[in-house]
């Protein structure tokens, strides 16, 4: 919570040259599986949240955009590549995904359904494994060391000894 007793929420990308914070009720959190929205998350779909409302600071670098339709400008991080968010003449959307606690923000709706993969429902059904069951097929997860970001915010990024 912020000074104001506002809920603050924090995020960004993997790298973590973008980074955000929004002070105030996140708004309405959905699902779209439109083909435009696949695309440009590289995925089934795009979950998002309206920051509408509240309020969006960029407090490390800021997105790049790209115009995806006459309505529709998406922002990403122009060094790694992480799809942020999805602006509209009624707002911004930030991708959940990106923020530092994704798990608190649960989409109540489905968009686009048109377009939606039709594989999409039966993924719960499938097997389950954690990443390092995965070893025998992977070995590199041994010692796999992250260059990631962290989920939450840092003074300095990359860390000096990464420099």
């Amino acid at each position: 919570m912020s000074l104001d007793n506002r809920p603050t929420y924090t995020g960004g990308c993997q790298c973590g040259a973008v980074r955000f914070r929004v002070e105030g009720a996140l708004g309405d959190a959905s699902i779209c599986h439109c083909r435009m929205c696949q695309k440009a998350f590289g995925s089934f779909y795009a979950p998002l949240v309206s920051v509408r409302g509240a309020k969006l600071d960029w407090t490390r670098g800021e997105p790049k955009y790209f115009r995806s339709s006459n309505h529709v400008d998406r922002g990403f991080c122009a060094d790694c590549g992480t799809p942020l968010t999805f602006t509209a003449p009624d707002g911004v959307g930030l991708a959940i995904g990106a923020f530092d606690n994704p798990a608190e923000i649960v989409p109540l709706i489905q968009w686009g359904t048109e377009a939606k993969l039709p594989y999409v429902d039966t993924i719960p059904q499938l097997p389950g494994e954690e990443t390092m069951a995965d070893m025998s097929s992977a070995p590199y997860l041994a010692d796999l060391v992250s260059y990631q970001h962290p989920d939450h915010d840092t003074e300095q990024w990359p860390p000096k000894e990464r420099s």
